[in-house]
This record gives C-alpha cells, structure tokens and sequence, in this order.
C-alpha cells in the first residue's frame, strides 16, 4: 500500500525561491557561454560554494548540512532549468562520494567531504570502462595488495568530472575469477603517481562539465583507501547507482520544466494568421501534453527521493521508473520544444536546441533506459 510517498514543507518551498533565484542570477547568464566555449565553469563552483549549497548534498555526520533527499532533488532540479551542465558541479561530487558515505569509514568521510563542501577538493566516480558500461562485472582494472598497499592497473572511460576531480572511486577486480563477487572499491587521489587522465571526449551535449579517459599505471595507494570490504565493490556501485538514478531523473526534470517553460512563453507571444501560435488546437495539444508528462516525472521524481531517506525496499525500482520516465519526458519536451520554436528553436539564439542535446545523455548515464527496464522486469518478475 502507497501512503504519502512524499511531503512538501514551506521549508522545501522557500528553498526551491532561494536556489531559482540563485540559478537565475548566477547561472543562467552564463549558460550559453559554457556551452559554446565547453569550458569548465570554476567561477560558478566558486559561486555555489559560497552560497553553501554543496553542503546540501551532504549528511550532517560528514560535515555537511544535513538535508533531506528531496531538498537536493529540488536543488538539482532548479539548477537544470537553466543549465543542465552546471548542476553537475554538485551532482558529480555527491556522486563520487555516495560510495564513501554508504560503506566508507569515518576517517574517509571526513578526509574528504568537508573539504569538497569549501572548494578545496571535487570528486568523481569512476566505474565505467571501454568494455564494461552495462556489464560491469566485464571490467578489466585489477587491483592487487603489495603488502600494506595495493596496486591498481586499467584504465576508465566517459568519467564525468574527470580532470577537475581530485580523488577519484575507483572501482577494480581484486579476484578476478570471481565475477561480480571479486569487484572491490578504493579512493584514489588524482596526484597519485601513475594516475592520468589521458584524453577528453566531445560531446554532443552537457558542454563545460569534462568527461574523460582515465589511465592507472601501477597507481599504489595505502591499505586504509579500501572502501568497505573485498570483494563489495558490486554492491557498493549498485547501491549507488540506487541513490544516483533519482539524481538524474532531477536533472531531466529541470531540464524538461525549463524547455516546457521557454516553449509556452514562445507560443504566447509569437503571432501568426493574426492569433498567438498558442491559441492553435496543434501547439496547444504539444503544450498540454509536455507539461502532463513534467507534472507526472516530478512526483516520481519526489517519490524515489523519498524512498531514499526512509531506506524504502522498492529503491531500486523507482529510482529505475524515476530515470527512465523523467529522461524520456526530458527528450520529448526538448524536442517538442525545440518543433513549437520553429527555426528559433534550431538556432543557438534560444536555448531550445542546446537544451535537447543536453536531455539525451539523461536517457544513457548512470544506466541507459533500457537498463532500466531490464532492472524494473526482473523485480516486477520475483
């Protein structure tokens, strides 16, 4: 039985005011630059820092503020109104440290969050491999102890964050003749000897938030930088992708309000035969349906959010439905959009296009929707 899958406060309300207005002041002048130039945003870390929204993202027994889930989903969403690639200053730091705050020891947290939440350090995750995105159990970087050491060899692919970051969860086979059960995780700073990043991708969107190759040549780190025990690296990128899903599926939703919102304000004012576009049956219908689905991914959105403070069992699933319905909403108000603007909507003169390049990647990172689905059957089959 579904009861109150999630609440709102005046807490949540004046949150969201605050980082809108923040968002609209700080980040939207500078959306169109970022994309143009693809060029690292430091100036608005600089800015989020300040206003201390980083420590949003983090528990109070970390050094951060304590927030709920659905306060940083509303974070995550705000920011993605304007720019889908700016949120990913605190998306990617949160998501590096999901491993460190779900198996991590004290230490480890407070080695590195605090300082994330200043400025000093960024982090990113580092899971995927050229032969291993949905197949994680595929990987190739192995890890070995040496001692009080290990050593780690492989390499990594499509990192976001990569060279802004300063550690790094690595995750590397420590056993490699047991399959998934012989995957382990480590932190790894990015000054570790042996440790590149080597070259950088260009990508169709997402422009100013780096994603790159990794390379370890015999990258060796202390004993202690092992997060959880041997052989729970599976469990640990598993349980974190349960936590970073609905992270993203925040991130479409910003994406599409934004889009569903530049498109209804282009269709009331835009004229055409001596009416506003808008009042047309055809542009009204898109409109109306665009917003239909924003409306539906948000609570679905909310929901697996909340399911995450109560360590809800159903997670998994929703954070899957969340994911794929709110990116497949994200690309179809884009792109719906992008049709309602006409030739506006083709041209970097409006964000419309850049805003559907940017949904894509929500249907592809952190699992691709039709890994999504695959998770969703298979607990819909037990």
């Amino acid at each position: 039985m579904v009861n109150d899958p999630y609440q709102l406060s005046d807490v949540h309300d004046d949150f969201r005011a605050m980082v809108r207005q923040f968002s609209e002041d700080k980040i939207a002048p500078r959306a169109e630059e970022i994309d143009a130039t693809d060029e690292y945003p430091a100036d608005l870390h600089e800015e989020m820092v300040k206003a201390d929204l980083l420590s949003v993202m983090f528990p109070e027994d970390a050094g951060g503020a304590g927030a709920d889930s659905i306060t940083q989903a509303i974070l995550v969403e705000e920011m993605s109104r304007v720019s889908a690639s700016a949120v990913m200053i605190p998306l990617l730091n949160k998501l590096g440290m999901i491993p460190v705050l779900l198996r991590g020891t004290s230490d480890q947290k407070l080695a590195w969050i605090p300082k994330i939440i200043v400025g000093e350090e960024q982090a990113a995750y580092g899971l995927t491999e050229p032969e291993a995105g949905s197949d994680v159990a595929a990987m190739r970087t192995k890890a070995v102890r040496d001692g009080d050491e290990w050593v780690i060899n492989g390499g990594k692919r499509f990192i976001s964050n990569a060279g802004v970051a300063t550690v790094y969860t690595i995750f590397a086979k420590t056993n490699p003749d047991a399959g998934h059960r012989g995957i382990s995780c480590f932190i790894v700073p990015a000054d570790t000897p042996g440790f590149e990043v080597t070259r950088y991708e260009h990508k169709m969107g997402l422009h100013g938030s780096p994603t790159g190759e990794l390379t370890l040549d015999d990258v060796r780190i202390p004993g202690e930088n092992l997060v959880g025990e041997e052989g729970e690296g599976f469990k640990i990128a598993m349980m974190t992708l349960d936590r970073s899903r609905p992270g993203i599926a925040a991130q479409a939703l910003g994406i599409a309000q934004g889009a569903f919102e530049l498109a209804r304000d282009y269709a009331k004012e835009r004229k055409q035969f001596g009416r506003r576009i808008i009042d047309n049956q055809a542009i009204g219908f898109m409109l109306a349906d665009m917003d239909m689905k924003t409306r539906a991914a948000r609570h679905l959105v909310y929901e697996a959010h909340a399911m995450i403070d109560r360590k809800d069992a159903q997670l998994t699933y929703v954070a899957a439905a969340a994911k794929a319905f709110a990116s497949d909403t994200a690309m179809y108000v884009t792109t719906d959009a992008v049709q309602i603007l006409g030739g506006y909507g083709y041209v970097r003169d409006y964000p419309a296009e850049r805003m559907m390049r940017d949904a894509k990647i929500t249907q592809i990172y952190e699992g691709t929707n039709q890994i999504q689905r695959v998770v969703m059957a298979k607990l819909l089959g037990r």
